[in-house]
């Protein structure tokens, strides 16, 4: 659903010129200097868009349960979804940049359809000169595609399709960043299984929408080598195939299964790549092998490869021209790896919770070495995997592999690119944010094409709670300025979080799919939920959805289940549209003008989002209370009027001191006693 756009508000006065001159003037003289004084305490009230049956209507969901979708947001017991395997072979030949082999794809179809045809995605056709995503590529942006040379042709050359169960040639078609193979007999329902292979090679552009990429190092290029093969489209109960072509802004949909490739590259290279190489005798030194075994149970960090070896022949284990590196990977929904002479390479144990111990390692140039740089990359892994273990479900690979490149960020089962000139707290926060992906694309397989929020949100929100769990809070840095990061949220020209990445303006990805997702599931987890019934939720969200693919609306069903809270009106207000917040304070009088009878407060709803409200208060004589509000309070009018049990006369009234809620308008949450006319002036 689009968002709704607000105008900006207009204030205006409740009493009109007209509607005063109606009045008893006498009257009004009378209240302004007798008991009614009370009334003129008031800030100016203003008129107010919100409609509280639009936020709190009863009918946010529009089902309830489906064989495949239990109503409490957990898969229902007749859920399915397809199994894609992959055994693939390349090579690098670092002359020409260009990536040549094979994948067999083993797909098998557990839907309730037969299939008459498949679909599968051939990413790197979006550097192709002629593909959509370049034609639509605004001038000047963020992530350039291609080579810097606009002679660059990138693309897949298909040489062969095949279906091995009788090595026919497959009938197909290439559309941009899709293939469509065309069956001979339907793949049938509930189990049938078939397999392809595709022969095919591509150029490694040298800036890969800052997804893959060659970073020139003095010391030779580093390959950062992600969307490397021909993969198989989702198909889900949802939408049947998902064939949206990659564009660009929007990342990858992908189906679960286990790989099994091989990488052959220079023997002067090191190679890693996602999962657990499976020939280290026959690619590295005994001296390498000795010291990965001891990283293997050492908590500090242990030098595989030091700087002063990289330009040393006898780091490599081999007088040929190339070695295959081989590599497993279980369970994931994709693999990515990484190829260069020049890496310095180190590595560190990873304690699971469950008592398993994994691998946290990184390579980087010597340009990247430092203790302010690269040096700490994997204690930095190390800390993030084991942090998120414990907080949201143990890390399910063998290895957490950091690579220094030319991307930015960019995540992937098991391996991750950031920043070679990144260090400190910066390298910190790329290396925990890229391994926080771990749970949210690569273990909670959400549709990342459509609802970009759905990864970068939630790990921006674990992100946070990380900054201070690491190292006794080493990175924890001050907290943006509410009023500052609001006016970001909110400013006119902002787009709801619904949007696709792909329909988001460039400039409001940062905002809608990062920062106000985020800081959404921050005010819910500490100012509506509290962390325990929060932390609860989160967590049986990932477990149910682990592996699996969820639906915006299976998050959403999960929480308000497993919290025990009907939140659709923050799902709506936050998620769904693109609402705003201001509350106010529109005036303050005394129980029968009396102050020790009790202050009255009245609170107004001006904009169409709801919150809770938590008041503070001071007394004239510096007596000091709050006062914490459902937002249950707004789910009749816009108006609410509450009573604080004070004796004497207020000076002062704020909803929100601390400024933790997404308040548009701070400067009406205050009243002050001393602002306005008193009796007798």
């Amino acid at each position: 659903m689009p968002p709704i756009n607000l105008f900006p508000r207009k204030v205006t006065f409740l009493l009109t010129s007209v509607q005063i001159s109606s009045m008893n003037i006498r009257f009004l003289m009378t209240a302004f200097f007798c008991g009614a004084v009370a009334v003129i305490m008031a800030q100016t009230p203003v008129a107010s868009v919100y409609d509280p049956h639009a936020l709190f209507a009863p009918n946010f969901y529009s089902g309830g349960s489906s064989s495949t979708r239990a109503a409490d947001g957990a898969p229902a017991a007749g859920y399915w979804q397809n199994r894609a395997d992959y055994q693939i072979a390349v090579s690098l030949n670092e002359e020409t940049n260009e990536i040549k082999g094979s994948v067999t794809i083993t797909y098998k179809n557990n839907s309730p359809q037969p299939l008459t045809f498949l679909w599968l995605q051939l990413d790197q056709n979006l550097f192709n000169k002629d593909s959509r995503g370049q034609a639509r590529m605004p001038v000047g942006s963020r992530s350039r595609y291609g080579d810097a040379s606009s002679n660059f042709e990138g693309g897949y050359k298909i040489s062969s399709v095949r279906l091995l169960a009788d090595n026919s040639v497959a009938n197909y078609i290439v559309t941009d960043t899709r293939m469509q193979i065309r069956l001979p007999k339907a793949l049938k329902a509930a189990g049938d299984v078939i397999k392809i292979k595709i022969d095919y090679s591509f150029t490694l552009p040298k800036y890969g929408a800052d997804r893959c990429g060659i970073l020139t190092a003095k010391d030779g290029n580093i390959y950062a080598v992600a969307q490397w093969y021909p993969r198989m489209c989702v198909y889900d109960d949802v939408l049947g195939w998902n064939t949206n072509p990659y564009l660009g802004p929007s990342e990858f949909y992908c189906e679960y299964g286990d790989f099994d490739f091989s990488v052959t590259a220079p023997a002067t290279h090191i190679v890693v790549g996602s999962g657990e190489l499976q020939n280290p005798s026959e690619v590295l030194t005994a001296v390498q092998l000795k010291r990965l075994t001891e990283a293997r149970s050492s908590d500090k960090t242990v030098a595989i490869r030091s700087a002063e070896e990289v330009k040393d022949p006898l780091s490599r284990p081999s007088k040929t021209s190339t070695l295959t590196c081989k590599f497993k990977m279980l369970n994931a929904r994709d693999v990515a790896w990484a190829s260069s002479k020049s890496f310095i390479w180190d590595a560190a144990k990873i304690n699971l919770p469950s008592g398993k111990k994994a691998l946290a390692q990184s390579v980087y140039p010597l340009e990247s070495d430092g203790p302010n740089k690269w040096a700490r990359a994997t204690e930095f892994t190390k800390g993030s995997i084991e942090n998120y273990s414990r907080r949201w479900l143990e890390y399910p690979y063998p290895v957490a592999t950091n690579v220094a490149t030319n991307v930015g960020g960019m995540e992937y089962p098991g391996i991750v690119f950031c920043g070679s000139n990144s260090g400190g707290e910066g390298l910190f926060g790329v290396t925990d944010h890229e391994f926080g992906h771990t749970w949210f694309p690569m273990i909670v397989g959400s549709n990342e094409r459509k609802y970009g929020w759905m990864d970068e949100g939630f790990n921006t929100f674990i992100n946070s709670l990380a900054e201070t769990d690491f190292n006794n809070g080493e990175f924890a840095s001050a907290k943006r300025s509410r009023e500052s990061l609001i006016r970001g949220l909110f400013n006119p020209n902002s787009e709801g979080i619904m949007y696709t990445p792909d329909a988001m303006k460039e400039a409001n990805i940062g905002n809608a799919l990062y920062s106000k997702p985020g800081y959404g599931l921050e005010l819910l987890r500490n100012y509506i939920l509290g962390p325990d019934r929060f932390d609860y939720a989160f967590r049986t969200y990932i477990n149910r959805w682990a592996f699996k693919h969820p639906t915006p609306w299976d998050f959403f069903r999960s929480m308000d289940n497993a919290a025990g809270e009907d939140l659709t009106w923050f799902w709506k207000g936050w998620f769904v549209e693109n609402y705003k917040l201001d509350q106010a304070i529109a005036g303050v009088t005394y129980d029968k003008d009396k102050p020790a009878n009790g202050a009255i407060v009245t609170l107004q709803n001006l904009q169409q989002m709801a919150m809770p409200v938590v008041l503070s208060y001071e007394t004239k004589s510096g007596v000091k209370g709050t006062r914490q509000l459902p937002v249950e309070i707004w789910n009749n009018t816009a108006t609410f009027k509450v009573k604080l049990n004070t004796t004497e006369e207020l000076s002062s009234v704020t909803i929100d001191p601390d400024k933790q809620f997404p308040d548009v308008k701070f400067d009406n949450n205050t009243w002050k006693a001393d602002a306005v006319p008193s009796a007798g002036n």
